[in-house]
């Protein structure tokens, strides 16, 4: 059982501005004039900040092993995964209208 999500209320500027939480600023290594990338996603807007500790984190995940599939590859099968898994949940929810 994955453990529950802690949740906290923002609120947004005129400007669209909103101020993150410090416990989660610091949870994912947030200081003054990072950056991060926006997503729309069907549940909503997505932040992922892009801190030095993510890039390190993500450091060498192109390298490839020798022999095994290139990366063209790698990513056309996890496109036809995230393909069939996005038709499975359309079926769902149109099946249960």
């Amino acid at each position: 059982m994955k453990a529950p999500i802690a949740t906290d209320a923002v609120w947004f500027t005129t400007k669209g501005q909103v101020v993150i939480p410090l416990r989660l600023r610091k949870q994912f290594h947030i200081e003054e004039g990072t950056k991060a990338v926006v997503e729309a996603t069907p549940d909503g807007i997505l932040l992922k900040p892009v801190t030095r500790h993510s890039i390190n984190r993500l450091r060498g995940i192109l390298k490839r092993k020798p022999g095994g599939k290139s990366f063209a590859e790698e990513w056309a099968d996890h496109k036809r995964e995230e393909l069939a898994l996005e038709e499975s949940k359309h079926a769902l929810s149109t099946r249960s209208r």
